[in-house]
């Protein structure tokens, strides 16, 4: 559905994309997680044709078209970082405007916007201008946008940028469903969170550059380290270590802790256990040295 292939972006002597490749299958969810600052926006610029790389292509869909055509962009829809919606309308009026200029008229149109209103849970405040939303819910209205036009790749930049817990959540389910339903989303935050919950595979970018791509169990088996695996004796027949003598409990660090937790039940003396296994934080140190939030 998305291809891009070494494509480079500076603004003057700044370095903002540098070579990034990569594919994105049709009804995937594909994040992009890195920092502020480390290249996703303007990535995503180049993928919707806002902007044009200095180097390398972007291609859409099945006959690889650049995201420049008309037709192209028709099959598109973007939620931008920035919110891309008018105060000074209804919920209504938002969607039906970005429906327009997508092409929707009459009562196609009509029954598009109510089911995507319906869809973000913004049916209830539809006639309210916009001014009065809160900011979760400009940012579902943000996504509504990029919606209702039905498109077959969504492009979400940051989505819950600065959004309480049940917007977020409520965006998060909604990009499920949009995967589920066939829809292909390119998807890029610096939550490592949200790319575990939502991702089908994610690409590590860092200073315009991508670092890694692969599944979250990819990613964490090759990049993450060991696991820590604590496993608590049945009564009289604990084991000391560095929890403490007679503590009954075996710490192990292991990068294959299911192997590791398979042997041990075998012996018959495990009471409980605990896996402490690496996240996308430990893969983005150790990728980059420094933590993602840095």
């Amino acid at each position: 559905m998305l291809e891009l292939v070494e494509v480079k972006k500076s603004f003057g002597p700044r370095v903002a994309v540098d070579g990034v490749s990569l594919s994105v299958k049709t009804g995937e969810v594909f994040g992009l997680l890195g920092p502020n600052g480390a290249g996703k926006s303007t990535t995503i610029g180049m993928c919707i044709g806002v902007l044009r790389p200095d180097a390398g292509s972007v291609r859409v869909g099945a006959g690889g078209l650049s995201p420049e055509r008309p037709e192209v962009r028709r099959q598109l829809g973007v939620a931008p970082q920035s919110l891309a919606v008018y105060d000074e309308l209804t919920g209504r009026e938002n969607l039906a405007y970005f429906g327009t200029l997508q092409g929707l008229s009459g009562a196609d149109l009509r029954e598009r916007v109510a089911r995507t209103l319906e869809s973000v849970g913004l049916s209830d405040r539809a006639n309210d201008r916009v001014a009065g939303y809160s900011g979760g819910m400009k940012r579902r209205l943000n996504l509504a946008a990029a919606l209702v036009h039905g498109p077959g790749l969504v492009l979400l930049d940051e989505p819950t940028a600065g959004v309480d817990p049940q917007s977020r959540n409520s965006i998060l389910d909604m990009v499920r469903r949009l995967a589920s339903g066939g829809t292909t989303v390119l998807y890029t935050t610096h939550y490592m969170e949200e790319a575990e919950k939502v991702c089908d595979r994610v690409g590590i970018i860092d200073n315009g550059r991508l670092l890694a791509l692969g599944t979250v169990d990819e990613l964490v088996g090759r990049f993450g380290g060991e696991s820590v695996v604590r496993i608590r004796r049945a009564a009289g027949r604990g084991e000391s270590d560095a929890d403490g003598a007679g503590s009954g409990v075996t710490t192990i660090r292991t990068a294959q802790p299911i192997r590791e937790l398979e042997r041990e039940l075998a012996t018959g003396t495990v009471a409980s256990v605990t896996i402490d296994r690496p996240d996308l934080e430990a893969v983005f140190l150790s990728l980059t040295g420094r933590s993602l939030r840095d």
